[in-house]
């Protein structure tokens, strides 16, 4: 069995998460979500700023009531009304959501940086004050903020792990702003960013810039900046975001500051008001809403965004038997496409995920699309995952790796690959860690990385060769004899024939996941065709 590493979990977040998930009552984990990570947030910037206090205290002509000395030092100032252990005094008073939403707001009021961005509804009356109290005591048993909790980033950990578990509380209903932490690593593993701009247009709740920044740490020799960080990471790199949903965006703006990350991450609809328009970036990390339908397209349909050709609209179209079926078939995934495409500097690259049908669909032009870009020669490395990844969705999915330019940089140790793109088939990787969710592994993660690495030329990771069953390098006349489909299990071939190991209940899960994929393009299929009927007069 590979290394199954790349969870936060390290011991104790589990037991920390069952006793938290006690006092969660009746209450929806969607809403309960905000109250913890909000108590999460203050404990964290209060162990912060009392270790710097006592410090403080600990000089002659020093004054800890001056905030100055605080912001000097990159610490949030902290009023005595927000302070952890004012708060945990109160914690059996009645009026202790009270308490902590005047914290929140005094705090917002003393730090511009997080004005709009804490949670303020501990007060009302559907939240239990006496589990309010009891989550108090249980968050002040663990040190967050002081120098030795952040050297073991274990402010970091926490907050990835209840992302992770609540995410898959919510399940399909909400978990959309997290990404599995195995397909974030991934994607920094393969791209690589070192320096340079780094943007996600659907950035959830931050995990690609933080996965960025630990990359960045991983490769440094400089010197840490207290919070995990190292001060070379917050030079070497410039971060763009932007969430549509409100909640979401808080939740990342909260999950930089507690990291010490100045990012300009805005809150608008991506395709309806590009925030960073005229932003060219070298590195684009995504994972879009899967399939979204209802994108807004009518208000963009003339973007200049769109040099691939046109997306779909899709959309739900009402029925004449009140039903609704989507307009066109289509959906935002060709929209993204090109709007990461958009925002790539001239060597930039983008990695992202999509749904498995975006590799080999042809409803409503998306083919078309597709033909543009692979002739274009923009797509450098495309990867099958495999299926239960996701706490969101349960279909297949895969990852885009596309290029301004494949040809051959030195400094970056790039060989020409011009005409040529890198097929991965992942579908056989990662280990089951409950019943419905899969894992990739540290050990999976570096195989891949290492493959796509060598395949541009990097000579750390050895020299690549083709791997049937695995890995594939294949040439633009390769894919347009495939129809310009871009599904690697077309070009990777079989593994030699011998017993995968792979149990059979496995194999009908993943089975059962393509299965589902290609029913929905049926159906989309099947809609476009009704519609063009119907414009020609026999849907009547």
């Amino acid at each position: 069995m590979s290394n199954n590493n790349t969870g936060a979990n390290l011991g104790f977040e589990d037991k920390l998460w069952m006793a938290a998930d006690k006092l969660r009552g009746t209450m929806d984990s969607a809403e309960y979500k905000h109250v913890v990570l909000g108590l999460i947030f203050l404990k964290y910037i209060s162990d912060s700023f009392l270790e710097k206090y006592e410090a403080l205290q600990a000089e002659e002509f020093a004054d800890p009531e001056d905030r100055d000395e605080y912001l000097a030092d990159n610490v949030f100032w902290v009023p005595t009304e927000a302070r952890w252990s004012f708060l945990q005094g109160k914690a059996k008073d009645p009026k202790i959501g009270q308490l902590i939403d005047e914290a929140m707001t005094a705090i917002e009021r003393d730090n511009k940086t997080l004005k709009g961005v804490l949670p303020k509804d501990y007060a009302r009356p559907a939240l239990d004050k006496s589990r309010l109290g009891e989550l108090i005591d249980l968050i002040a048993t663990i040190g967050l903020g002081d120098a030795e909790s952040r050297k073991k980033d274990i402010l970091g950990r926490v907050y990835e792990y209840f992302l992770a578990k609540f995410a898959e509380k919510e399940g399909k209903g909400g978990g959309e702003f997290y990404t599995p932490q195995c397909v974030v690593k991934l994607l920094v593993e393969m791209l690589e960013p070192y320096s340079g701009r780094v943007y996600d247009p659907c950035c959830g709740s931050g995990g690609m810039f933080v996965q960025a920044i630990k990359f960045v740490q991983a490769h440094s020799n400089g010197n840490g900046n207290g919070n995990g960080v190292p001060n070379g990471a917050k030079r070497n790199i410039a971060i763009y975001g932007q969430e549509s949903n409100y909640t979401t965006f808080r939740l990342a703006k909260m999950n930089m500051a507690i990291r010490g990350i100045d990012a300009n991450i805005q809150w608008a609809d991506t395709f309806l008001n590009d925030k960073h328009k005229d932003l060219k970036a070298d590195y684009v990390l995504a994972n879009p809403p899967f399939n979204d339908e209802d994108w807004g397209f009518s208000k963009v349909k003339e973007d200049v965004r769109w040099a691939f050709g046109t997306p779909p609209a899709g959309g739900p179209r009402k029925q004449k038997d009140g039903s609704t079926i989507n307009v066109d078939g289509g959906n935002a995934n060709y929209a993204w496409i090109q709007h990461f495409v958009h925002h790539l500097s001239p060597g930039g690259t983008a990695g992202f995920v999509l749904a498995n049908g975006s590799m080999s669909t042809n409803t409503s032009g998306e083919g078309e699309i597709r033909q543009k870009l692979i002739e274009a020669d923009m797509v450098d490395c495309m990867i099958a995952l495999p299926s239960q990844l996701f706490y969101t969705t349960q279909i297949p999915v895969c990852l885009w790796f596309i290029t301004r330019s494949k040809k051959a940089d030195a400094k970056r140790g790039f060989r020409d690959r011009q005409g040529e793109t890198l097929f991965i088939d992942a579908r056989k990787m990662g280990s089951l860690i409950d019943r419905t969710h899969r894992e990739l592994s540290s050990d999976e993660i570096a195989e891949i990385a290492r493959t796509y690495h060598a395949w541009r030329g990097e000579k750390k990771d050895g020299n690549y060769e083709d791997k049937p069953g695995f890995c594939k390098s294949a040439t633009l006349e390769d894919i347009k004899s495939h129809h310009y489909v871009l599904t690697p299990g077309r070009y990777v071939g079989a593994e030699a024939t011998q017993d995968d190991g792979v149990p059979f209940e496995e194999k009908m899960a993943e089975l059962s996941a393509t299965l589902y994929e290609q029913m929905r393009e049926s159906i989309e299929l099947d809609a476009v065709i009704r519609k063009n009927l119907e414009v020609l007069g026999y849907g009547e």
